[in-house]
């Protein structure tokens, strides 16, 4: 296992951490579908910015996970992407 994964899996026994870490868990999941789909279809996010009419600097912003952005910010990024925004509600 790495350093990394055997450091996380030692933070996630204090109950703040893991508790912060739950929380931040839908932000790292649209960064994470935002970069992989981008990804997939071989592009900068300078062509992503192209596409979408958001500043590369914000893209980046938004993938580093150093602003929030709108729904509506993320419906652009997903069609600029040639995808569909998806949000969800489920039973906890």
């Amino acid at each position: 296992m790495s350093d990394f994964i055997n450091f996380m899996n030692e933070q996630l026994k204090d109950p703040i951490f893991a508790a912060e870490w739950e929380k931040m868990r839908p932000e790292r999941e649209y960064i994470k579908a935002m970069i992989g789909a981008r990804i997939e279809q071989n592009m900068t996010q300078k062509q992503l910015a192209k596409k979408t009419g958001i500043r590369q600097s914000n893209i980046s912003r938004i993938e580093s996970g150093n602003c929030s952005p709108t729904i509506a910010t993320l419906q652009k990024i997903a069609a600029g992407l040639g995808k569909s925004l998806h949000i969800e509600f489920r039973k906890i």
